[in-house]
């Protein structure tokens, strides 16, 4: 038989984001944390860069809030932005005292790197394997608490609203959640619902981000009600390592931080024809001149290229893709790196405040999958564990301040599998799950089209129709359930794209090369929700 849970604070998603809400919460409230996989299998885990924050005397608050507005071109709150930058130095002495050890230099300083974007060394990080360092140190202090239960192999199906229940009110009373080792749906009932899933990067072919990057909460909180804003700024990395064999694995920002020059395959750099900043300009600038250049040549990847720099310097730094990259036979000390761009972050997600609140009451959202104003229309480089950690410290303040007057959540209904059946074709849901992804890649992707979105757009309601019917009628499985979420944050996507007729940030074009005069968010509200008119 299935199992019903009652806690104070539910939260789903195990990243930075979910346990720093998870850690700052007081200890006499009762919170379960659920994860899909592993508790450190998100994408925390291989977040290789570090953390933005002014710590270095010769840096300023304000010199950070003006490249991030900068890098958001014009689509950054400022409000936001400076609300995280004041509160960055906090979070990390937080991280600090928590156990999480950061390089330090010959004078037992804390070493700070650069990276695209920014105008000052300010990245504090742990070798290349900050958020490896992150997660660990975060996950060891969770699982040490006695009012946290951490639970495993756990994916969230759908969020539980009084509206749901029928009953008055918009509040958010905690979710179903369908248990991996057993296939049965659990009832998870809460005051207070935090969702911190990380973004939304599998609805494209290529992709830095593991497996569970399918936007699950973004979806659930839309079909709960929550508005979404600019989720058309889907952020490519640059340089994702291309190799027959490799999945997923990024080559940080850092590489080009700390000198490395991206090539041709005859060789020559290209970067200085595209911006003046050449290797560190932003990343939206940097993955359309490669994609730009590959196209051109018709090149499936260009390289990157620190070679020049001392190998022993090269190991330092960069341990964790020197050791990588070996196992596929490259020798970054010695050779270049094949590189490809992939999607790799969301800057738009569910619209929230400054205390994480959502459209919903008693619902949070943190992390990559909240939109808070901070990116604009293109993240800066390690401003994203940043904001995990601001944003979930004021999410646990507010829960703990409001903490006393909410009450127990009402009664809610076990999950009903009595008119479902196990599925016999899963190959619809494999073959859905691949079209998808080729077409948001092809159509959706760093480059777009008024023809391409309108085409993308027809797929994704045939694609909506079919996995709704699907999922009606089956018994539900996490492949099942992550096509289900993709498609939504697919029409999301693409809904948002279609909106914008300006090239702006992570948004390009070809139709509309020039900026609008009005500059203003994308902002979705789900259909069944809106205000009628008078």
């Amino acid at each position: 038989m299935p199992h019903s849970y009652e806690h104070d604070v539910l939260i789903i998603g195990s990243g930075a984001a979910g346990l720093t809400v998870a850690l700052n919460l007081p200890h006499h409230l009762k919170v379960a944390v659920i994860s899909k996989g592993k508790i450190t299998s998100g994408a925390t885990l291989w977040a290789q860069g570090g953390i933005a924050a002014v710590l270095d005397n010769e840096d300023s608050v304000e010199n950070h809030i003006r490249d991030t507005l900068s890098s958001g071109a014009g689509l950054c709150h400022e409000d936001a932005v400076r609300f995280t930058v004041e509160h960055g130095r906090e979070s990390i002495e937080w991280l600090i005292d928590s156990g999480v050890n950061f390089t330090r230099d010959e004078n037992a300083q804390l070493h700070l790197t650069r990276e695209g974007g920014h105008s000052h060394r300010r990245i504090i990080h742990a070798a290349d394997a900050t958020g490896h360092a992150v997660s660990s140190t975060l996950s060891q202090q969770a699982a040490a608490r006695e009012n946290i239960q951490l639970m495993e192999s756990r994916v969230a199906v759908d969020l539980i609203t009084n509206r749901k229940l029928l009953l008055p009110g918009n509040r958010c009373v905690g979710a179903y959640v369908l248990n991996l080792d057993d296939n049965h749906v659990e009832l998870f009932r809460a005051r207070f619902v935090v969702i911190a899933t990380g973004g939304a990067s599998k609805a494209y072919r290529y992709t830095s981000n593991p497996d569970g990057a399918s936007g699950d909460g973004i979806a659930m909180a839309w079909r709960a009600g929550c508005r979404t804003a600019n989720m058309e700024f889907n952020q490519f990395h640059p340089t994702c390592l291309y190799h027959p064999h490799a999945k997923s694995f990024l080559i940080t920002e850092a590489v080009r931080g700390e000198g490395g020059y991206l090539r041709l395959p005859d060789g020559s750099r290209f970067m200085d024809r595209f911006d003046a900043r050449a290797e560190l300009a932003p990343r939206d600038i940097v993955a359309r001149a490669i994609d730009h250049e590959m196209k051109r040549l018709g090149a499936d990847h260009l390289y990157l290229d620190i070679s020049h720099k001392p190998a022993d310097f090269i190991r330092k730094h960069f341990p964790t893709i020197y050791e990588k990259c070996l196992e596929f036979g490259i020798d970054i000390t010695s050779d270049p790196i094949p590189v490809v761009p992939a999607a790799h972050y969301t800057c738009g997600g569910i619209m929230t405040d400054k205390r994480a609140r959502t459209d919903v009451n008693q619902l949070y959202a943190v992390g990559e999958a909240a939109f808070t104003g901070l990116h604009g229309a293109n993240r800066m480089a390690s401003n994203s564990l940043l904001e995990c950690l601001v944003y979930g410290r004021a999410a646990a303040a507010d829960i703990a301040r409001r903490a006393a007057d909410i009450p127990a959540p009402p009664n809610a209904p076990e999950w009903d599998e009595s008119q479902v059946r196990d599925s016999d074709e899963d190959v619809v849901i494999s073959h859905n799950w691949d079209e998808l992804r080729h077409f948001m890649w092809d159509y959706v992707g760093i480059v777009r089209t008024t023809k391409r979105l309108q085409r993308a757009k027809h797929r994704i309601d045939l694609l909506s129709r079919e996995i709704g019917e699907f999922y009606s009628n089956y018994r539900v499985s996490n492949d099942l359930l992550e096509l289900r979420n993709l498609v939504t944050i697919a029409d999301l996507i693409i809904c948002s794209a279609m909106q914008r007729n300006e090239s702006r940030g992570l948004h390009y074009t070809l139709d509309y090369p020039g900026l609008m005069h009005e500059v203003k968010d994308t902002v979705l509200v789900p259909t069944s929700f809106r205000t009628k008119s008078p």
